[in-house]
């Protein structure tokens, strides 16, 4: 879903796709769209501000009536899941 390419993360400056936190999209019946993500340490002081901006932003596209975003810690994320062009913003490439 390009639309979370939109949804950055407030404390890294990066999007949270290529940062590699969203683990998962399904498109349910209905307009339904369910995500699955994470983020990148346990008690995330912006775990609500992120999954709200996850919600808003899929709920902009046409067609989806609701979002529910599930924040799981398994696998656990680590640098590597990210993209080269997030290592590269971040200085790590």
């Amino acid at each position: 879903m390009s639309c979370l390419e939109h949804v950055y993360d407030p404390e890294l400056g990066v999007n949270i796709v290529d940062l590699g936190l969203v683990y998962g999209v399904q498109v349910q019946d209905e307009g339904r769209v369910k995500v699955q993500m994470t983020l990148t340490t346990p008690g995330c002081p912006m775990h609500d501000m992120m999954t709200r901006s996850v919600e808003r932003a899929a709920e902009e596209l046409p067609g989806v009536s609701s979002v529910m975003v599930e924040v799981v810690w398994e696998p656990a994320w680590s640098p590597q899941m990210m993209s080269d062009k997030a290592k590269a913003q971040l200085g790590m490439a």
